[in-house]
């Protein structure tokens, strides 16, 4: 049986722990590629016993212009989402309520056209931007889908291109590797009024040189995203762990992992994230298709029960869906659309 497959995920079949809970879904990805289909009626058909009631697209390359300036190229993702959004006839799921588009930040100024353009094709749905930062010095770990260079975050033109973001209103979601955290807090400091979103505790690796030690990398990891999380413009996603890129591996197994061993395996890093940065400053994240190399959705949301299970329910709230909602400003293209 195929790791990975439909019928590999068929395996493990759980019931949802609390099928009543408000979720807004923050981060998940669309797109239409050969042998690799996954548009919203796949989303629709994975949350399924879940009262997820909107959801946040995140930009992951698809459907660009294939005409046009380069640098433009980048808004057929957002004229393709947002058709999506438009067209979706779900009663209890807002699809694509929110979307984070890429723009080149290091065109430095010259990114406002970009901005304009994303928010021409998504007047109530636009939130913000994603320019993928995650870069490491060994060929063993790939890097972002952007291509970027060594301390992209430092840069004089990304950082120039960075500061029309809190102008425009609008979020940066950054995705990153564990060793890059401190230049994200960097660039957390010196840009206190832009809303800066972590995806994925910021990227613990587990692959390359960074194989079988997550015992030693997490206590740096731990300082890091306390030094982070000082910065009170800075908000993190709660989720992103089941990439193979982590190293946890559950996409190699004869049968994907239970809810009960995602939490046990994975709970140190929301628990100190949470302890860090605050229920009012988290949200869970499904991050798929991706994760869904390793899980069901309803597998991995069932671990994000059991994770917060110490919580009380205002906490749980916020984490599940409020902070989301406030951060992406959800109630805006809700009602507007």
């Amino acid at each position: 049986m195929a790791p990975n497959s439909e019928q590999w995920l068929q395996q493990v079949i759980e019931e949802p722990i609390n099928a009543d809970r408000r979720i807004c879904d923050p981060h998940h990805h669309l797109w239409d590629r050969q042998q690799n289909r996954y548009l919203s009626e796949a989303l629709l058909a994975d949350v399924v016993g879940h009262n997820v009631v909107s959801t946040v697209f995140i930009e992951c390359m698809t459907e660009y212009r294939e005409d046009g300036p380069e640098q433009l190229k980048p808004v057929g993702e957002t004229e393709f989402v947002q058709s999506i959004a438009d067209a979706n006839t779900s009663k209890t799921t807002a699809v694509c309520a929110g979307i984070v588009g890429m723009a080149d930040l290091s065109l430095g100024d010259a990114a406002r056209p970009v901005l304009d353009a994303h928010l021409d094709a998504s007047p109530n749905r636009f939130r913000g931007i994603r320019h993928a930062t995650g870069w490491d010095a060994s060929d063993a770990v790939w890097n972002s889908h952007t291509n970027p260079p060594t301390r992209l975050m430092e840069d004089a033109k990304f950082r120039e291109g960075f500061a029309c973001l809190s102008e425009y209103g609008l979020t940066f979601d950054a995705w990153l590797y564990h060793p890059q955290i401190p230049e994200l807090t960097n660039l957390a400091q010196a840009f206190p009024n832009t809303t800066i979103i972590l995806d994925h505790f910021g990227g613990p690796l587990g692959i390359g040189p960074y194989a079988g030690k997550q015992g030693e990398i997490f206590p740096t990891w731990r300082k890091d995203i306390a030094n982070l999380a000082a910065c009170p413009n800075v908000v993190a996603k709660l989720g992103g762990l089941a990439m193979p890129v982590n190293g946890f591996g559950w996409h190699k197994q004869p049968k994907p992992p239970t809810s009960a061993e995602l939490a046990e395996a994975t709970s140190a890093y929301y628990l100190h994230t949470i302890e860090q940065f605050g229920p009012e400053r988290c949200m869970f994240e499904s991050n798929f298709p991706v994760d869904r190399q390793s899980c069901s959705y309803t597998v991995l949301w069932n671990s994000f029960e059991r994770i917060a299970s110490s919580f009380s329910e205002a906490e749980k709230d916020l984490m599940f869906h409020d902070t989301a909602t406030r951060v992406y400003r959800l109630e805006e293209s809700t009602s507007s659309s």
